[in-house]
């Protein structure tokens, strides 16, 4: 369990709910990532090899791959809470966000111990830099292949299977980095506070609702709910 140096001491049962809360954050994140992995490369085997697809892409296939991504996500936040709370935290007791964010632990740790966190951080960036190179790889030759397709509407149809997952890859990893390349302030501002909120509440938030877009009854709705919206700010503005 992690002491604190200075300041008020931290009582164990909020150490414990902060542990939690780190372990299931990187847990969900990491897995998430590796998840997004796995579909990327379904589609690359699905439209560059759709005659091999079977057997690439079996039901065991797929059951190995999703165990990997979930067991991959359990030793990243094991490995990081055990690093995190090992270590002795000096200073200030509270951390300004509304839940216990990475960087300002960081923030909270000794500087003299913290190259052992700053080793676990190196080596899950590592992991996350290796799945966005192999996405980015998968849709090289997807895009590849989809521009030697003939037909116009078989590229914009073949386009179009790959949209929503492009779009949830480019959500998680935008909204990621901006949270997390920004330096560590010990005094976060609000906009700390409201990247925070965006990258944790939005991505999850919207993920079904982009998953959907190709279903033509979510299609309808929203049409409905942008139709509504219309009608009611141009009530409005007469």
């Amino acid at each position: 369990m992690a002491s604190h140096k200075g300041g008020n001491p931290v009582a164990p049962q909020l150490i414990r709910g902060c542990a939690l809360q780190v372990f299931f954050f990187i847990d969900l994140a990491s897995t998430e990532i590796a998840i997004l992995t796995v579909m990327s490369y379904d589609r690359y085997v699905a439209i560059c090899q759709p005659l091999h697809y079977e057997a690439i892409m079996s039901q065991g296939a797929c059951l190995t791959m999703m165990a990997v991504s979930w067991l991959s996500g359990v030793i990243c936040g094991l490995m990081h809470v055990g690093a995190t709370f090992s270590l002795p935290f000096c200073g200030s007791n509270r951390v300004h966000q509304f839940f216990c964010d990475i960087s300002q632990l960081l923030s909270l740790l000794d500087s003299k111990v913290i190259v052992v966190e700053i080793g676990v951080m190196v080596f899950i960036t590592s992991l996350v830099v290796i799945c966005f190179v192999s996405i980015t790889l998968s849709y090289a030759y997807i895009f590849s292949t989809i521009m030697r397709i003939p037909s116009k509407e078989g590229r914009s149809r073949t386009f179009s299977t790959c949209l929503p997952h492009l779009m949830v890859v480019t959500l998680f990893m935008v909204s990621g980095s901006i949270a997390y390349m920004k330096p560590i302030s010990n005094s976060p501002s609000a906009l700390d506070l409201l990247l925070s909120v965006f990258y944790t509440v939005v991505p999850p938030t919207l993920n079904p609702v982009i998953y959907s877009l190709r279903n033509k009854d979510m299609k309808a709705a929203l049409r409905g709910v942008v139709f509504n919206v219309g009608n009611l700010i141009r009530g409005q503005n007469p």
